[in-house]
């Protein structure tokens, strides 16, 4: 194709919104424009690689024996309320009404939907297990959109459900998915992570994360260098840590002022490790209707962990100062386990110190040499509430954890039977029992992808994009071609050879000064570049390059197409 018969529209300068360098090159580089927050018009060159993600996505999921169907975009709220979701998504959940006063919403995934359709269609157990998905475009009403793609309100996602008489068949499918995402962000060539993940408000089991690691990645993933082990932090395992076992007489100290640890470690001398912290929460009852958490003072809580446990209320929700005050006369900052008639959690790494520093429940007070034998009543519950930290030994004992940051771009949950029994669905076995399917879920970000990989695979010019998923596999670049009838035919002929080799071939065709064209091409970043030029020709060679690489090849035109074709 012509670039003077394509629209690609490249920018000099960053758009002023954005702050990555995907959001920042895929403006540039013409592939999208912003048509409100969070929501882009996907012109043709970011189209193409769109496609090829999903052409990438689609065969490995055909080769994983998943069924490609459509679903609605729009969605009955009843269908939400009997999975009892509906209130439950809050204002990310873009609610509408019809003519008539119906309500519903614009997807923002597909659980209910597939469900009630597989209790519609699904009549024997000889049909499961079954796997469905569709590409499909959604919307979340994210409250501060930003990073283009990565974070936007409208996006493209590939959403897949599966259901199983038993555990042993669900189980093969899971594992399945996994490898087929891990084949998908291999054949794009792409460095990524798979990670134990927390199922948030959609799933009810095990889940994991894909991660495309990339600096600018939102998520912080930790692993052993030494293993195979990998979570994200909402779910890495906190492994309780050995703690100072002196026992010394507890003084009660009086420390104005010192409302936080980094004060009070400080007022009293001693390290933040030696204390701990004591953050109230709000009960999953009323009765009594605040929950305390005790970390470690240089520890900070992992609300996904501490919202997980019996007794807190989910999602977790800090108690207000009116409220700790009310029920405990004291503020916050003096708070500690000592005499604290609260039900409480603690931390096993704070649970498992002696002699410590605390609140002593009165403002401007604090315990020294605290003991939870001694001095703590028994209303003690110890659980992983924290967040690990740089250098924590790994669960599984190869060694200490590193971490890296990676861009969420796959996610698969063990869903159980969250759905089926709340939607009451039914399946008679080969007995004739009633059986309540399990299912898998299985979500890939399409367009979010995009934006990963152009986080991976950029550098000071532009886009790098890997061979599997780039809008055009060769850019042929022709200098001061409509000043030379030589360089326009050479390059006209290589642009119909390349084609037809079974080649994507752009064509730059334009009456552009040579800095101009060598800049666009840097910066949409196509694999495979050949230059046609005048000064070329003469010595009868044009210029190949790899935008991967800084060397460039000169060959005859005669050879630029098998040169090409056999580049790996």
């Amino acid at each position: 194709m012509k670039f003077s018969e394509l629209i690609i529209p490249t920018l000099r300068e960053a758009p002023a919104d954005a702050e990555v360098a995907s959001h920042i090159l895929l403006v540039r580089g013409g592939f999208i424009r912003r048509l409100a927050s969070g929501s882009y018009n996907w012109l043709p060159l970011g189209l193409r690689v769109l496609k090829n993600i999903e052409r990438i996505v689609r065969e490995e999921l055909e080769r994983a024996g998943a069924q490609e169907i459509l679903m609605p975009v729009v969605q009955p709220a009843e269908l939400w309320r009997e999975s009892g979701r509906w209130d439950v998504m809050g204002p990310e959940l873009l609610r509408l009404t019809d003519r008539h006063d119906r309500e519903y919403c614009v997807s923002p995934t597909q659980e209910e939907v597939v469900t009630d359709l597989f209790r519609r269609v699904i009549t024997s157990y000889r049909q499961l297990p079954c796997n469905l998905y569709h590409i499909q475009t959604k919307f979340r009403d994210e409250i501060r959109p930003r990073f283009g793609l990565m974070r936007a309100r409208e996006f493209i996602m590939k959403d897949g459900y599966s259901f199983h008489l038993d555990e042993e068949s669900f189980e093969a499918t899971y594992s399945a998915m996994h490898a087929c995402y891990s084949a998908i962000l291999t054949r794009m060539g792409l460095d990524y992570r798979a990670v134990d993940a927390d199922s948030g408000s959609i799933g009810d089991g095990e889940s994991h994360e894909f991660h495309v690691l990339a600096e600018s990645g939102e998520d912080k993933i930790a692993y052993s260098p030494m293993s195979d082990y990998a979570a994200n932090v909402e779910k890495a395992q906190a492994v309780a840590l050995p703690g100072d076992r002196s026992v010394e007489a507890i003084q009660k100290v009086h420390t104005p002022g010192a409302k936080t640890i980094e004060a009070v470690a400080e007022f009293l001398g001693v390290d933040a490790r030696r204390c701990v912290k004591t953050l109230i929460v709000h009960a999953d009852s009323d009765d009594p209707g605040l929950v305390a958490l005790v970390l470690r003072g240089d520890h900070q809580l992992n609300e996904a962990k501490a919202g997980r446990i019996d007794g807190v209320r989910r999602p977790l929700e800090f108690a207000g100062q009116a409220e700790i005050e009310a029920a405990l006369g004291v503020g916050i900052g003096s708070i500690g386990p000592v005499e604290l008639a609260l039900p409480m959690i603690a931390d096993s790494s704070a649970a498992s110190m002696s002699g410590f520093v605390c609140g002593a429940n009165a403002d401007d007070y604090h315990y020294v040499g605290a003991n939870w034998q001694r001095d703590v009543a028994s209303n003690v519950r110890v659980a992983d509430i924290r967040n690990v930290v740089e250098g924590d030994p790994a669960p599984d004992g190869s060694g200490p954890l590193s971490f890296l940051r990676g861009i969420e771009v796959g996610h698969i949950f063990k869903l159980g039977t969250k759905y089926s029994e709340t939607m009451g669905v039914t399946v008679q076995n080969a007995s004739g029992r009633d059986i309540v399917p399990i299912m898998g879920c299985y979500g890939f970000g399409v367009s979010r992808m995009v934006a990963a990989v152009v986080e991976q695979c950029h550098d000071g010019d532009g886009i790098v994009w890997p061979d599997a998923v780039a809008p055009f596999d060769v850019h042929v670049v022709a200098l001061n071609n409509t000043k030379s009838a030589d360089v326009q035919a050479v390059a006209e002929r290589l642009h119909r050879d390349l084609q037809a080799a079974g080649l994507a071939v752009l064509f730059d065709d334009r009456d552009e000064r040579p800095g101009v064209k060598f800049a666009d091409a840097d910066l949409i970043g196509i694999p495979n570049r050949v230059t046609v030029g005048d000064r070329g020709l003469k010595q009868g060679i044009v210029e190949y390059r790899r935008r991967s690489e800084s060397g460039v090849r000169r060959l005859s035109p005669d050879a630029v197409v098998d040169a090409v074709a056999s580049t790996p």
